[in-house]
């Protein structure tokens, strides 16, 4: 293929695989020392590198722009939420790709190379730690020599500006023009040019606050996905003529045998050699009852084998598994989505240019053309800068954001940053997953019903006591009954599983067998007995049958219930005019009792990929919030407009989510929405007052109403009232 020379900026990484169908670049012996990405080929070939080095999500936009500045190339996208940099073009555009970013200040490496370990937490927070001790100091001198005060207020504003001029440079360079950087850049400068020390060093301080608050997050959203990747073990078992191998799971193909003990993870879709096995499938399905799997069915990668040992044949290829396709879900509903982009890194794209050009404009103009006097317009240049600086403008927004986190934080809601709170507040229908959302998540014994001969604490003790020991939640909530009762469990002889079918064990020299309904031989419930267990399932119980010596003892009914308050939370949520619904990989008839019993809609035996396409089509027609706490919930919460995990969920359901209810508490979602609606208008109305008050001291200034001690009022006047207007969402219940 295309050769690709080493720039000195990268360091040796291995070839990305290629797709089956692209042709090699070359052998493991020729290839260079370029991180050489992977490359597929569409309209000319496609290139992807992870880009290091951004901070928030305007940083995509910069790298986008600095891209798009190289001759021929087709597209250019930036998946904020993987890192990933995506480049086609009908040429080898390598390395001036990786100049064009670096000139951007950011940095590439390899898509297959292991994510580079970031550096301290100390170094990364040096500059604002630096700036916030200086800022102290600089207040403190003021207080008692203003002199040394205004000195130590410049020192303060050079050194947080340089880093920030620096990057502004770079992006200028590269086709930003005016960038937050930029305008931060110039708002600090203008205001120590004339004066204002204090507030220049201050505006500073307030921007590496938020942009070490962004980078937090960002570098959050990112382990989420680390920890999906950990789902797949590092290596594999295969067994190949009867010897047995560790493998890399690069190196696993279709047909392959691999062996995975009990408790292990699949490293890849596989079909089941095994003659039958119970699977905990909840990674994927979200559904906390294990599967039961026979001989020659499917079982997906990131699924554990619950209780022995098994064999399966590969059937997946790699980087194709279940796991990966999830990870594919959430990369495309990144892309269906435009970058997210700051109010004021947009704004500042029209505000600061044209500030720039009326202050200027105002300096220069009068003198030159109608022999005004220099140093009066020059002057009335220096406080239409002042006016043009945006300190109120760059506050504005992130006060009203971190009161509406605050408020929200203390109330029992993780929202993360402001572009969440804001899309929560659009929010006009949630969807919800079941188990572990609206339901604890964990089966209780709903029902008990003894034949003749035995009363129920009796039919609940031979169960419990065969039962004992076992892993599966279905065993562990009759044990977890018979404890509730405080029954004394007999001790068990001969216990084992029969596969397929259920459990065994011999107490007193009885041998007893628990199974469900289905199992069973058609001589074993009589037509009263059938329809019973008919009952009970079609309200979305699971049916246990207890028989001894051939005979029916009894039967045990379960049901993962509803969290006590679900009802209230879709009441509230009702009553600011948000409709729920449900979505489940559970059957539908467990899904329309649990529906029913809430009021809502429900769409039930949904896959990862089934559930993004319902939150799709239920998102073209409303803004959506999803609401999960499952891995399976995570590419459905990513393509809502808003993801909501709870607080007992999966780390990787936290992670991908832009919200979370640390306290569990569903209750708090209807309060949740309220506030970030209130916050938008807070938002609104900082703005207005912000831009209203430079607006109206622009025109007084070049009426020669008004000068620079009102210049500064019309900022820092502004910033107050903002602040405090802001202040006002802590109250809010």
């Amino acid at each position: 293929m295309l050769n690709a020379k080493k720039p000195p900026q990268f360091a040796r990484a291995k070839l990305s695989p290629l797709p089956a169908e692209a042709p090699s670049c070359c052998n493991d012996e020729q290839c260079s020392a370029v991180p050489q990405p992977e490359v597929v080929l569409e309209k000319g070939e496609r290139y992807s590198w992870q880009v290091s080095g951004m901070d928030c999500a305007a940083c995509a936009r910069k790298v986008e722009n600095a891209v798009k500045q190289i001759p021929d190339i087709q597209h250019v996208q930036v998946l904020f939420a993987t890192e990933k940099l995506l480049v086609t073009a009908p040429r080898d555009i390598r390395q001036e790709v990786e100049k064009a970013v670096k000139a951007a200040g950011y940095s590439l490496r390899d898509s297959a190379a292991p994510a580079v370990i970031s550096s301290s937490g100390w170094r990364e927070n040096l500059p604002l730690i630096t700036l916030a001790i200086m800022m102290a100091v600089s207040w403190g001198l003021e207080q008692f020599n203003h002199p040394f005060g205004n000195m130590a207020f410049i020192a303060t504003t050079l050194v947080g500006l340089w880093p920030i001029a620096h990057q502004a440079v770079h992006l200028i360079r590269s086709g930003n023009w005016f960038a937050i950087e930029t305008l931060m850049s110039v708002a600090a400068a203008g205001a120590l040019f004339i004066g204002a020390t204090a507030e220049a060093a201050m505006v500073l301080l307030l921007f590496l606050v938020g942009e070490r608050l962004e980078s937090y997050a960002a570098s959050r959203a990112r382990r989420g996905v680390s920890a999906l990747m950990a789902l797949k073990p590092e290596v594999a078992t295969r067994i190949r003529n009867g010897e047995r191998e560790n493998v890399a799971l690069g190196d696993l193909r279709p047909g392959d045998v691999i062996e995975v003990s009990a408790g292990g993870r699949l490293p890849a879709d596989g079909r089941l050699l095994s003659e039958s096995a119970s699977f905990d499938e909840s990674a994927l399905t979200g559904e906390s009852v294990p599967v039961e799997r026979s001989q020659n069915e499917k079982v997906p990668a990131g699924s554990t084998s619950v209780d022995r040992l098994v064999q399966l044949e590969v059937i997946s290829e790699p980087g194709d598994s279940a796991i990966d396709r999830i990870l594919r879900l959430i990369e495309e509903a990144d892309e269906r989505r435009a970058p997210i982009e700051r109010f004021i890194d947009r704004f500042s794209r029209i505000y600061t240019p044209i500030i720039m050009a009326i202050a200027l404009l105002a300096a220069v103009i009068p003198p030159l053309l109608f022999g005004q006097s220099w140093s009066e317009w020059i002057y009335k240049g220096l406080a239409l800068l002042l006016i043009g600086c945006p300190c109120a403008l760059v506050i504005s927004t992130p006060a009203a954001i971190t009161s509406g986190l605050a408020a929200a934080a203390r109330h029992g809601a993780l929202i993360k940053g402001g572009a969440a709170l804001e899309r929560l507040g659009r929010v006009q229908q949630i969807a919800f997953d079941k188990t572990g959302t609206l339901t604890a998540g964990k089966p209780q014994v709903t029902a008990i019903e003894a034949a003749d001969s035995l009363n129920e604490n009796a039919l609940l003790e031979l169960a419990a006591a065969v039962e004992q020991g076992s892993s599966h939640p279905l065993a562990q909530a009759i044990v977890h009954e018979a404890q509730l009762r405080k029954l004394t469990l007999t001790t068990t002889e001969s216990h084992r599983a029969l596969a397929g079918i259920g459990v065994e064990a011999t107490i007193n020299g009885e041998t007893l067998l628990l199974s469900s309904p289905g199992k069973l031989p058609a001589a074993v419930l009589n037509e009263s007995w059938q329809q019973r267990i008919t009952h009970l399932e079609a309200k979305g119980q699971t049916v246990i049958v207890i028989v001894g010596h051939g005979k029916l003892l009894g039967i045990i009914a379960m049901r993962d219930t509803l969290r006590s308050d679900a009802k209230e939370a879709i009441t509230a949520l009702k009553n600011i005019g948000v409709q729920g619904v449900m979505l489940t990989g559970d059957n539908p008839r467990a899904a329309a009792a649990i529906a029913d019993e809430l009021g809502i809609h429900y769409r039930a035996s949904l896959l990862p990929a089934d559930k993004v396409k319902a939150v799709n089509a239920l998102n073209a027609q409303q803004p959506l919030a999803m609401v999960g706490d499952g891995i399976n919930d995570a590419p459905a919460m990513k393509a809502a407009t808003i993801g909501i995990a709870m607080g007992s969920g999966t780390d990787v359901a936290l992670e991908t989510a832009d919200a979370a209810l640390t306290h569990n508490r569903l209750t708090e979602l209807a309060s949740m929405i309220g506030l970030a609606r209130a916050t938008h208008s807070n938002i609104r109305q900082n703005i207005t007052i912000a831009l209203g008050l430079k607006g109206i001291f622009l025109i007084t200034t070049l009426m020669g109403l008004t000068g620079l001690w009102l210049a500064v009022l019309a900022d820092s006047g502004a910033t107050a009232l903002v602040t405090a207007n802001a202040l006002r969402l802590l109250r809010k219940k």
